[in-house]
């Protein structure tokens, strides 16, 4: 199990090469394919299956064809990803494949970061777990280079345009992966680098499977150089013509940077990190270093060549967005909502109907406690107003006996 569909291809083709032998047959269960060719390769009794919780777990609510009861390992690759909860939670899944799998078998978990759940699973644990951690000193390998590179939030596109042209430049075969937020700010980035005649492609999930495949499938071969991906190519893919990593933003977890920056630098080659840090995200390069106990170095650029090209980059980077906007990309991203929620077994409308009716309660709340405020605010001013009054009288009758 593990949480990424390239990661399980690529772990499929080293079961193929080492399995060829021995007459292996494998099978992988991932989302965004057709589920009855997936369902078929599972009736054929595969020797091991590569898959990611939810494809799995909607296979086991959906059919009886196949039966994991004979299964005798049970391996979490990337444990830590799998076993956290927050935003894309694998909780649900793992209980339906936990309750299919028998409960003798070997459990084997794998993660280049050790989390807080990780330790916690290891003390619950009913038996005495075999533990190993590679010990050292230094989070990340030696032979990478990490260096950050201060830049304003508004011309952040400019020093990124810079960067990859300085690289391009300089090392032809050099190839260079930038990682972004959100797949809108990943599409974006992409359309702007292509204006410019950068071998450029996309990876985020907004895409359809056969596209992020193709797409990896040409960064891999090297027929396209720069590769703008979300955080789905930052766990376990291993490119080795990778020579440089770009974080468009300064990850938000320290593990998020540890595991994208360990795209380059594989297998004793030598690579570079470049994080570009905003005025907002100081406090988030502490928190890496201290995980990563190094510091980072600065990047030094020449501002004169970027700022021969901030225009230009914003302008593009605006007709960018506007042609995004007319490809009804946020539709999809609905769509795709929408598509989740009735496989989770609720109605789409419905929670949008609940959703209008929680936001007008919400504003009518808003518009009491306004009234009530605008009142109390009226009574204060009646009060204040009256004691002057008051005071003006006292004064008025003070000089009134004076005279």
């Amino acid at each position: 199990l593990l949480p990424g569909r390239e990661l399980a291809y690529q772990i499929a083709e080293q079961f193929r090469v080492l399995g060829k032998p021995l007459g292996l047959k494998d099978c992988v269960v991932v989302g965004g394919l057709d589920m009855v060719a997936q369902a078929l390769e599972l009736s054929r009794k595969p020797h091991v299956v590569i898959a990611t919780p939810g494809r799995l777990a909607d296979h086991l609510r959906s059919s009886n064809t196949f039966s994991l009861k004979k299964l005798k390992f049970l391996v979490l690759d990337e444990a830590d990803r799998l076993l956290e909860q927050g935003c894309a939670d694998f909780t649900a899944d793992l209980e339906v494949i936990l309750e299919a799998v028998p409960a003798r078998r070997q459990t084997l978990l794998f993660s280049a970061t050790l989390t807080d759940t990780l330790k916690e699973l290891k003390s619950l644990a009913a038996n005495r777990p075999f533990f190993w951690e590679a010990v050292s000193e230094v989070r990340t390998v030696d032979e990478l280079d990490q260096r950050y590179l201060l830049v304003p939030e508004a011309v952040k596109d400019a020093y990124l345009v810079h960067l990859i042209q300085t690289f391009q430049d300089e090392h032809e075969d050099w190839s260079i992966i930038v990682f972004t937020k959100t797949c809108k700010d990943c599409q974006v980035l992409n359309m702007m680098l292509r204006k410019y005649n950068f071998p450029s492609l996309a990876l985020h999930s907004m895409m359809k499977q056969r596209q992020r495949f193709a797409a990896l499938a040409k960064f891999k071969s090297s027929i396209f150089k720069i590769l703008i991906a979300t955080d789905v190519a930052a766990r376990g893919l291993d490119i080795p013509t990778v020579q440089v990593v770009i974080n468009h933003n300064t990850p938000s977890l320290p593990k998020i940077y540890i595991h994208r920056v360990g795209r380059t630098a594989r297998a004793g080659r030598k690579g570079i990190a470049i994080t570009l840090v905003t005025q907002y995200d100081i406090h988030l390069v502490h928190a890496i270093e201290e995980e990563i106990k190094l510091k980072l170095q600065e990047f030094s650029v020449e501002e004169r060549f970027v700022l021969d090209i901030l225009t230009q980059v914003n302008v593009t980077r605006r007709e960018c967005e506007i042609e995004l906007e007319g490809m009804d990309f946020d539709e999809k991203k609905e769509i795709n909502k929408r598509k989740q929620m009735i496989l989770e077994g609720k109605d789409p409308d419905l929670e949008a109907k609940r959703k209008a009716e929680l936001a007008k309660i919400k504003k009518k709340n808003k518009q009491c406690r306004e009234k009530i405020q605008q009142t109390l605010q009226k009574k204060k001013q009646l009060q204040l107003k009256r004691k002057l009054q008051k005071k003006m009288e006292r004064r008025n009758k003070l000089h009134a006996t004076e005279e």
